[in-house]
């Protein structure tokens, strides 16, 4: 009878917590559809209209133009980011190999940063963290190459000492 009633007792400690773990589990699920999606695109301009608001937005080979609100960081390579209008963007803007323009009214509460490209920011546009535009296009090219050249040289020494050290040696010529 003791034996029955233990495991009772255990069962009912696992339905709880079971029931627990099932509560917990649809609450946070609860909160994460809440959150605002974030949006990620390879070769495809992301367009946000007015009235949307977004996450973090990525885009890799494409731009983003924006005229909404972004809650986390808007991020390009190769390609440009164009916030107008009454944009926003709550962390940072960053385009690699690409331009990034600020148009009159925007706001941006983070860092702008802006490698390999132009940045033209209105002066109503208001950035609460650091501005940094590093360079045009020009030097873009040669930083991106030179890590294959070196490769290449690396390769190239590499295949010249393998065939320097399987040549026959010269004897001594006989006086």
């Amino acid at each position: 009878m003791y034996m029955v009633m233990d495991m009772a007792r255990r069962i009912c400690r696992y339905r709880l917590l079971s029931a627990a773990i099932a509560c917990l589990l649809a609450f946070s699920t609860g909160a994460f559809a809440k959150a605002k999606a974030d949006r990620t695109q390879f070769g495809h301009d992301i367009s946000i209209g007015p009235s949307e608001e977004v996450g973090d937005v990525t885009c890799i080979g494409c731009s983003i133009r924006t005229r909404g609100q972004i809650f986390g960081d808007a991020t390009t390579v190769g390609g440009s980011i164009f916030i107008e209008g009454q944009g926003q963007v709550a962390g940072d803007v960053t385009a690699v190999a690409g331009d990034a323009r600020l148009g009159n009214e925007v706001k941006v509460a983070g860092e702008v940063t802006v490698v390999g490209g132009e940045l033209r920011q209105d002066p109503h546009a208001s950035v609460s963290g650091d501005v940094t535009n590093v360079g045009g296009r020009g030097w873009i090219l040669p930083i991106l190459v030179a890590p294959f050249a070196i490769l290449g040289l690396l390769v190239a020494l590499v295949v010249w000492l393998i065939q320097r050290a399987r040549r026959p040696a010269i004897p001594p010529v006989p006086a």
